[in-house]
């Protein structure tokens, strides 16, 4: 005796499309989670003076196509000279200039324990190994 059965196909597209929803959700929370990451190591090491650049920190994710991209930067019109900078007074214990009215000393030194050059490259160097990390637990079913 023989069962017709209906519907298949529609069932395997429904399966399908689920997986792959679930897979395009893990893929965002997996990118969410190593931008953090690398957002938070260099915010380590971003330079303080007033905090304008830690504070202009931001993170993006873009969907182009069929990709998923993420960035991590610092929209302070001087992040880029600041992340670019020679380092020359790194570790020389130089105080920053000061205004007319402003006393010896009172902004901090130049590059001090707090920052250091090419920020954004030592991070992502930094945290490769926990990215990678986050991304095959995230990915992972």
């Amino acid at each position: 005796m023989g069962v017709k059965v209906k519907g298949i196909k529609q069932v395997v597209s429904k399966v399908n499309r689920a997986i792959d929803n679930v897979q395009d959700k893990k893929t965002v929370r997996a990118l969410h989670s190593a931008l953090l990451i690398i957002g938070g190591e260099s915010a380590s090491m971003v330079p303080i003076d007033t905090g304008t650049l830690l504070s202009s920190q931001f993170r993006d994710l873009s969907f182009v196509g069929t990709k998923i991209k993420g960035k991590v930067g610092y929209s302070a019109n001087y992040a880029l000279s600041v992340h670019e900078a020679a380092g020359v007074h790194l570790g020389k214990h130089t105080l920053r200039p000061v205004k007319k009215g402003q006393a010896k000393g009172s902004r901090g030194y130049i590059w001090d324990k707090t920052g250091e050059p090419k920020f954004l490259d030592k991070a992502v160097t930094k945290t490769r190994d926990s990215v990678d990390s986050v991304i095959h637990k995230e990915m992972s079913l």
